[in-house]
C-alpha cells in the first residue's frame, strides 16, 4: 500500500509541476491543486500506520498515532485553500479584463529572452572561431 501511495504522490507532483508550467491560469490553478494534494498524501504517509488515539490516561499508550503529520496536513490544506482562493480571484479578474486566461509575456521578459538569444549566438560564433579559425569564417562570409 505504501508503494502505491508513493507512486500516487509522484504522479501528482509530476502532473502538478507540468500544469504549473503552462501559460493559462486555469492550468496553473489545477497544477497547484495537484501539488497540494500530493503534499497532503505525503504528509499523511509520513505518519505511519494508524494507531490508538494519542490520549494520555494512565500514561502514553503503546503504538499511539503521531498527531504531528495530521496537524501538518491540516495546515497544508488551509494554506493551499488560501492560495487557491487568491489565484482564482486573479484568474477571474484577468478573465473580466481581457476575456482570456493566458498569461502574456512582460516586456522585460521579452528583452531578457532576446538578450539570451544574442549571447548564445555570440558564444556559438566564438566556439566556431576557436574550432575553425578566424580566417575560415571570414572566407565563408564573402
Amino acid at each position: 500500500m505504501i508503494l502505491v501511495l508513493a507512486i500516487v504522490v509522484g504522479v501528482l507532483y509530476a502532473v502538478g509541476t507540468y500544469l504549473l508550467l503552462q501559460r493559462t491560469l486555469t492550468r496553473i490553478v489545477m497544477g497547484l491543486a495537484m501539488l497540494g494534494h500530493g503534499a497532503n498524501i505525503l504528509l499523511l504517509m509520513s505518519g505511519g500506520r494508524a494507531g490508538p488515539p494519542p490520549l494520555i490516561e494512565n500514561g502514553p499508550p503503546a503504538g499511539a498515532a503521531d498527531p504531528l503529520p495530521q496537524a501538518m496536513a491540516l495546515t497544508a490544506i488551509v494554506i493551499t485553500f488560501g492560495i487557491m482562493a487568491f489565484l482564482l480571484g486573479l484568474a477571474y479578474r484577468s478573465w473580466r479584463l481581457t476575456h482570456d486566461d493566458e498569461v502574456e509575456d512582460d516586456l522585460e521578459d521579452r528583452r531578457i529572452a532576446r538578450l539570451a538569444t544574442d549571447l548564445r549566438h555570440e558564444e556559438d560564433l566564438d566556439i566556431a572561431r576557436t574550432v575553425y579559425g578566424r580566417e575560415h569564417l571570414e572566407e565563408d562570409r564573402t
